[in-house]
């Protein structure tokens, strides 16, 4: 069984590569339609904004050269993972990306944990609830968070939370000065952590929320329901083993989605809360007209979305073993 589970990860991986080779090649090319290049950027910065000067700039990073020569030249340093360097912070880029890897990861990796959560169990009380005060309370909750943007949700809860009542900080990821080890660090980034989490969980808890709802009204009324109520089945039992086991399926596809749009998302929140994350990173670099810094975020984050989706499919054979039977027919 463990063994056809891997089979079937490094299947669906060597699926992606396709995927992440189309991406590679239109993010390199659609970065280069927006005006401006790094040498403006060097040279307004310099107060030397001359032809000269700029013409100079522009030999030393490689941007004289036609746009093909430099294309072929990043898919060779793609293929070796060599994402070049950044201009603007004097360093590779993948000692960079790493850098700010792991906060991108705990700010994304709680906020799926908290909408996913929160989201199945809305959902499902609100259809256990149907046509009650709770599963209207739910519902409307639900749609207008889905309707507030992120930005917004980021500053009220900075406002209410941080300056109004003091609960948490405004930014950071840690207590600066403080000098925190061991079990109080932890502590520490847990705080801050709090607000951006829930300001970046919010739309998408409401996505699963009703996302859940109609999966679970869809799978209540199923024959096989019916025929476990008319077995005597208690409604735990029913709502557990039968009914959410199977209504779960659609909320863990949209999650698996919708991690590219969460990876969107955390640049808007990270901004908020000057979180410095992968978000932050990209929304700095490009200003700066970062290219390359630029390019190896948006590399990393399909590596990320396609092995998310991978997992993902991983999940579902364990949910339902039935999936993973069919998978396998069909290979065969």
């Amino acid at each position: 069984m463990w063994f056809a589970r891997g089979r079937y990860i490094f299947e669906r991986l060597v699926r992606g590569l396709p995927i992440i080779l189309a991406i590679v090649v239109v993010n390199f090319f659609l970065i280069r339609l927006a005006p401006g290049d790094a040498a403006q950027v060097i040279a307004g910065e310099a107060g030397a904004a001359s032809e000269e000067y700029m013409a100079q700039i522009r030999r030393q990073f490689g941007l004289d050269q036609p746009l093909y020569i430099q294309f072929l030249s990043y898919m060779k340093n793609i293929v070796t993972f060599d994402l070049g360097y950044s201009f603007r912070h004097g360093r590779e880029v993948s000692s960079l990306i790493f850098d700010r890897l792991g906060a991108t990861a705990i700010l994304m990796g709680a906020a799926m944990v908290i909408s996913v959560t929160l989201g199945t169990l809305l959902g499902a009380i609100a259809a256990m609830r149907d046509r009650t005060i709770i599963s209207h309370v739910i519902v409307i909750f639900a749609v207008v968070s889905y309707a507030t943007p992120l930005f917004w949700v980021g500053l009220m809860l900075i406002i209410v939370f941080a300056i109004q009542l003091g609960w948490f900080p405004t930014s950071g990821i840690i207590t600066v000065g403080a000098d925190y080890t061991g079990l109080r660090a932890v502590l520490d980034v847990l705080h801050h952590l709090v607000l951006p989490a829930v300001a970046l969980s919010c739309f998408y808890m409401a996505l699963y929320a009703r996302l859940m709802r109609a999966s679970m009204l869809e799978t209540l009324g199923q024959d096989y329901i019916r025929t476990a109520r008319a077995k005597g089945l208690g409604d735990r039992s029913i709502l557990i083993v039968h009914a959410l086991r199977n209504a779960v399926l659609p909320v863990l596809t949209m999650a698996g989605v919708q991690v590219s749009g969460m990876l969107g998302g955390s640049v808007i929140v990270e901004s908020v809360f000057g979180w410095p994350g992968l978000g932050l990173l990209a929304f700095e670099s490009l200003f700066a007209r970062d290219i390359n810094l630029l390019l190896g975020i948006f590399f990393l984050s399909s590596i990320l979305v396609v092995f998310t989706n991978a997992v993902v499919d991983v999940i579902y054979t364990i949910v339902d073993p039935r999936i993973a039977l069919n998978t396998g027919r069909a290979n065969g």
